[in-house]
C-alpha cells in the first residue's frame, strides 16, 4: 500500500495528464442520467468548480489532496459543460410520425447515402403547416430517385414522410438520435417524388456561406470521379471532401471485414497525413534554400504551413465532428512547436482533449472519439516508452539503411499492434466484430496510404481546379487499387470476421479507464490498470435475449440457438441486423426459409408453429386494432401476442400482449423467457427523459 503510495507521489508530473479523463467522466455522468437537470444547475456546479480550486490551492493538507479536489473540479466542470451544450444546440424536433408533408428548403449538403439510397442534408423554411418555432433547422431526406442529386445551395420542394430521429435500434444500443440532436438534425424521413427547383428568399448569409462551400466540395467530389472512375474515385472523393455517395457498397463491405474502414471517413489519420505532409515539405524546402535556412525558424514556418493545410482540409472535408476533433489535435502539435514545446507528447494530447471535450461534451459518447483518443494516448505512450538508440560513429551507409529499415518495421508492428489492443475493446463493445486479418491488412496498407495515397490526393485535389490534377489523382488511383486489392483479400479470406456479442454496459468505461491508467502512469504502478482494461473481452454475456421487437412494433425476430429469424424479412432490415450483430447471432440468407419452418405467417400476421423453436409467440403487423375475438384466438395459442395496433379488450389473461400503447411508451424491446414468464426490457427506459428522447420513441 505504502509502496504504491509512492508510485503515485513520484508521478506527482503527471496528475495534470487526468484533467481530461475528469472532464470526460464528468460529461458522461451528464449523459447517462434519467432526467434531464436544470440548466440552473450547470450555473451552480460551475460556481461550486470555482470555489473547490480556490479552496484546494488554499487549503489542501498535501499536494496530492489538491490534485484530487482539482480533478474533482474538472469533473464537475464537465458535467456543467454537457448540459450547457445541449441547451445550445437545442432546436426544434418533428413531433408524430408518418405524416406526408410538403418541404420547402436549401439543400446544405449531399449527406452519405443510407441503406436504403442517396440522402439530402436540408435546411428547411417551411415544412407543411408547422410553424416557423416547430420547425426543425436541418432534416435529413433519403430520395426515391439516386440519380437526381441537387447541388449544395439549390432550393427545392419535395414531399416527403419525416419522423423524429430514429431510437436505439434495441435497449442499450448506440442512440443516434442523441447525434442527431447535437449536429441539429430535427427530421429525417425520405421523399415520395424527386424533388424539383423552386424560387425561395434569400437565406443568412451563414448558411448562403455554408451551402457554397459544401457547393465547391460536392463539386470537386464530381471532379474527382469523373477523372478517376467510380471504382477508385468513390473513396477518393471521400477521403478529400467527405462524400461517400459515390463508393460502391462492396468495397465499404470489404474495408469493415479488413478492418481498414477507418481509412474512409475523415479523421484523425488522415489529418496527420496532411498536416505532416505539409509540415514536412516546407521545413524541406526550406532547409534547401540555404539563404532562408539561416535567416527564419524553418521549424515554425512549417508548423504554420502544416496548420494552414490542416484548416483547409478542415473546410473541404465539411468539418464532421471527427474531423473537427482531429484538426484540434493537430493545431495542438503544431502549436507545440511554435511555442518550442515537444510537439508530441501526453501532456499536448490532453490539452486538444480538453479543448475537444470543452467544445463538444457530446464526444465522450461518440465510438470515434473514444477509439482516436485511446488509441492515440497508446501510441504517445509507446513513443515514450521506445528506447533510443545510440547512434554510431562510422557505420557503412549499407549498415545504417538495414538497422534503419529493421527498426521502421518494428516499430510499423508494435505501433499496428499497439493502437488495436487500444481500440479493441471499442470495437468490441459498438460493432461486435473483430477483424482476423486487421493487423496485417493495416501494416501493408498503412505506408501506402501515409506516403503514396494521401499526399497525392492532397496535391491533386488541390490542382484539379487549375485543371492540373491528372496526373497525381492517377498516381492516388494505384495506391487505392492497390489498397482494395488488399482489403478484399483480408475480406475474403476464411474466417475474416468473428462476431462478438456486447458486453455488459459497464465493462466499456471500465476498459477505457484501464487504458487510459495503462497509458498515463510510468513504471509498474501502470499495470495496476491491466484487469480493467480487459473488462470487455473477459466479462461474461449470459444469454442473449428470445425475442427482439422494433421500436414500433412493425418487426419481430426471434432466437433459435446462435441464429435469428425475422419474421418480417423484408422490413426494419437495419434494426434486425443490428441487434443480431450485438447478440452475436447469424441470420441464414434472407432468413426467409428459417422463418416459414417455424411460423405460420400471412400479409398480416405470424403464428409460430407448436413443434417449432419458438412456439407460444404471435405476431400482427396490421395498423388497425384487432378485435377482441381474434385477440381470443391469438391467445389461446401463444403466450405472448406482439401487435403493431390497438388492441379491444378482451379475456387474455394467459399471455403476455404487448401493443401500439407499449410501443410508444417504451420504444424497441429484448424479451427474455424466463420460468416465470417474460421478463422485458425496453430501450426507453435506457435512455430517460432527454432532449433527444422526447420525440424519438416515446410519442411525446
Amino acid at each position: 500500500m505504502f509502496l504504491a503510495l509512492g508510485q503515485v507521489r513520484a508521478e506527482a508530473d503527471r496528475w495534470t495528464l487526468w484533467s481530461p479523463v475528469a472532464l470526460g467522466l464528468g460529461a458522461a455522468v451528464y449523459f447517462v442520467l434519467p432526467q434531464e437537470p436544470l440548466a440552473a444547475v450547470a450555473w451552480a456546479l460551475l460556481a461550486a468548480a470555482a470555489v473547490l480550486v480556490f479552496a484546494a490551492r488554499r487549503w489542501a493538507p498535501s499536494r496530492m489532496a489538491a490534485a484530487l479536489a482539482i480533478l474533482a473540479a474538472f469533473g464537475i466542470v464537465g458535467f456543467a459543460a454537457a448540459k450547457l451544450r445541449t441547451e445550445r444546440v437545442r432546436e426544434p424536433i418533428i413531433a408524430g410520425s408518418g405524416h406526408v408533408r410538403s418541404v420547402d428548403a436549401w439543400v446544405l449538403d449531399v449527406a452519405n447515402p443510407g441503406r436504403t439510397g442517396a440522402r439530402l442534408l436540408l435546411a428547411p423554411v417551411t415544412i407543411g403547416r408547422l410553424a416557423p418555432s416547430e420547425t426543425p433547422i436541418r432534416i435529413r431526406v433519403t430520395l426515391r430517385d439516386p440519380e437526381i442529386l441537387p447541388a449544395p445551395g439549390t432550393a427545392v420542394r419535395l414531399k416527403a414522410i419525416l419522423n423524429a430521429p430514429p431510437p436505439p435500434a434495441s435497449p442499450g444500443a448506440y442512440d443516434f438520435a442523441r447525434d442527431a440532436f447535437f449536429e441539429g438534425v430535427g427530421g429525417v424521413g425520405f421523399s415520395l417524388a424527386a424533388p424539383h427547383a423552386v424560387d425561395l428568399p434569400k437565406p443568412p448569409w451563414r448558411l448562403e456561406w455554408e451551402m457554397k462551400v459544401n457547393a465547391v466540395r460536392w463539386a470537386l467530389a464530381r471532379r474527382i470521379v469523373g477523372i478517376m472512375g467510380v471504382e477508385q474515385g468513390g473513396l477518393a472523393a471521400a477521403m478529400v471532401t467527405g462524400h461517400e455517395a459515390f463508393i460502391p457498397p462492396q468495397q465499404v463491405d470489404d474495408m469493415r471485414a479488413a478492418g481498414l474502414a477507418h481509412i474512409i471517413s475523415i479523421s484523425g489519420l488522415h489529418m496527420a497525413i496532411v498536416g505532416g505532409f505539409a509540415f514536412a515539405a516546407v521545413r524541406l524546402a526550406i532547409a534547401a534554400w540555404p539563404w532562408l535556412a539561416l535567416r527564419a525558424s524553418g521549424k515554425k514556418i512549417a508548423a504554420l504551413a502544416g496548420l494552414a493545410a490542416v484548416g483547409g482540409y478542415l473546410l473541404i472535408s465539411g468539418a464532421p465532428p471527427p474531423a473537427e476533433r482531429a484538426a484540434i489535435t493537430a493545431a495542438t502539435v503544431f502549436g507545440a512547436v511554435l511555442a518550442d514545446r515537444r510537439a508530441i507528447s501526453l501532456h499536448a494530447l490532453a490539452m486538444a482533449a480538453l479543448a475537444i471535450l470543452l467544445l463538444q461534451p457530446e464526444a465522450v459518447t461518440e465510438p470515434g472519439f473514444q477509439m482516436s483518443f485511446s488509441a492515440t494516448a497508446a501510441l504517445v505512450a509507446l513513443a515514450e516508452a521506445w528506447p533510443r538508440p545510440v547512434r554510431e560513429l562510422n557505420t557503412p551507409w549499407p549498415i545504417r539503411m538495414v538497422q534503419g529499415l529493421g527498426v521502421w518495421i518494428l516499430a510499423s508492428l508494435a505501433a499496428s499492434l499497439v493502437a488495436g489492443l487500444a481500440t479493441g475493446p471499442f470495437a468490441i463493445q459498438h460493432f461486435n466484430r473483430v477483424s482476423t486479418f486487421g493487423l496485417p491488412a493495416n501494416l501493408a496498407v498503412a505506408p501506402i496510404s501515409s506516403f503514396v495515397m494521401m499526399p497525392a490526393l492532397a496535391i491533386g485535389a488541390a490542382a484539379t481546379p487549375l485543371g492540373l490534377g491528372d496526373v497525381p489523382l492517377a498516381v492516388a488511383g494505384a495506391a487505392i487499387e492497390l489498397m482494395l486489392r488488399i482489403a478484399a483479400t483480408a475480406a475474403q479470406a476464411p474466417h475474416a470476421t468473428l462476431l462478438i456479442a456486447s458486453a455488459p454496459a459497464w465493462t466499456l468505461p471500465a476498459a477505457f479507464l484501464g487504458i487510459l491508467w495503462l497509458c498515463l502512469w510510468r513504471g509498474p504502478l501502470r499495470w495496476a490498470g491491466l484487469p480493467l482494461a480487459l473488462a470487455v473481452s473477459l466479462a461474461p454475456r449470459g444469454l442473449p435475449p428470445d425475442v427482439w421487437i422494433a421500436s414500433d412494433g412493425a418487426a419481430v425476430a426471434v432466437r433459435a440457438g446462435g441464429e435469428a429469424i425475422p419474421l418480417r424479412p423484408d422490413v426494419k432490415r437495419f434494426g434486425v441486423e443490428f441487434w443480431a450483430q450485438r447478440r452475436a447471432l447469424t441470420i441464414q440468407g434472407d432468413g426467409q426459409a428459417a422463418r416459414d419452418a417455424a411460423f405460420l405467417c400471412d400479409r398480416w400476421s405470424c403464428v409460430a408453429k407448436p413443434d417449432g423453436p419458438a412456439a407460444g409467440i404471435a405476431a400482427v403487423w396490421s395498423r388497425r386494432p384487432v378485435s377482441a375475438g381474434r385477440m381470443t384466438a391469438l391467445c389461446a395459442r401463444a403466450d405472448l401476442v406482439i401487435v403493431r395496433g390497438d388492441i379491444k379488450p378482451g379475456p387474455c389473461a394467459q399471455a403476455l400482449v404487448l401493443s401500439h400503447a407499449d410501443f410508444v411508451r417504451g420504444g424497441s424491446a429484448e424479451l427474455y423467457h424466463t420460468g416465470a414468464g417474460w421478463r422485458v426490457v425496453w430501450a426507453q427506459d435506457h435512455r430517460g427523459r432527454r432532449p433527444w428522447s422526447l420525440f424519438s420513441g416515446s410519442g411525446e
